[in-house]
């Protein structure tokens, strides 16, 4: 049985859904990433896009979870504006020498995975899982079932 950790990020409660749910299926620990930034409101996700844009830092609240106790960690992010969430990439900034492997789901309203590689990249190691959900088509709509039910197949076989 792998040990796993669930990390993610979620603005508007969408990535968090999905996070529940898979850290149920694997049955092991969940963190929410908290950004000390608000980042709430349309202004807000103005800001966020363009913070994503410009891939820049934030400022994190304390993790309660240490990533380096754990066989893999399951990192989740909202897509903004075709990248990884600013509290994401902080993250995997501050802790990607702690990650054995590594396995990355997104919400988004779109297909475009391209955010998987510039993660890898990020890391420094290849994921031994990625899963791309549509927003209000899968995850709000409890459509993801069977997506999620074969990407946590692909981390219990590692």
């Amino acid at each position: 049985m792998i040990k796993a950790l669930v990390v993610y990020y979620s603005r508007t409660g969408t990535t968090r859904k999905a996070a529940e749910r898979i850290s149920k299926l694997l049955g092991c620990d969940v963190e929410e990433i908290q950004d000390v930034t608000n980042r709430s409101g349309k202004l807000a996700f103005i800001k966020a896009g363009r913070d994503a844009l410009r891939k820049t830092l934030t400022t994190l609240e304390k993790v309660k979870n240490d990533p380096a106790i754990y066989d893999a960690v399951i990192i989740g992010t909202p897509v903004w504006a075709n990248k990884m969430s600013t509290p994401i990439r902080t993250y995997i900034s501050q802790y990607k020498g702690s990650f054995k492997k590594i396995a990355f789901f997104c919400t988004q309203e779109g297909t475009d995975e391209s955010l998987f590689n510039d993660m890898e990249s990020l890391c420094e190691k290849k994921p031994i899982a990625t899963l791309n959900l549509l927003r209000k088509q899968e995850v709000e709509s409890d459509n993801s079932a069977e997506k999620i039910d074969n990407f946590v197949s692909k981390i219990k076989t590692e």
